[in-house]
């Protein structure tokens, strides 16, 4: 490590939902992530690791999806240890 590299700081980005070109995203989301809580150990990876910034983190850690942006991508189900939200197609149950 050089003397230059070592003066760098590290820098952090956050992303906040916001409505896009195309409008709030859930119009046009395919699938959608439901959360079992009763499943689920609160260890937050689903909320650091969400590109859109949509899981909502309750004071007791909790965590619930913000629909009205969220894109479906799934990528909290990927990151879930405990496999507790599972993807699911809209307009189903």
């Amino acid at each position: 490590m050089t003397e230059e590299t070592r003066k760098c700081s590290v820098g952090t980005a956050v992303s906040y939902p916001v409505i896009g070109a195309m409008g709030k995203t859930g119009t046009w989301r395919t699938y959608r992530p439901v959360i079992d809580n009763s499943q689920c150990i609160k260890c937050l990876r689903c909320w650091i690791f969400c590109p859109e910034g949509v899981i909502v983190r309750g004071e007791d850690d909790s965590v619930s999806v913000d629909y009205v942006y969220c894109k479906g991508c799934g990528v909290c189900a990927n990151e879930c240890p405990k496999k507790c939200i599972s993807m699911i197609r809209e307009g189903e149950e």
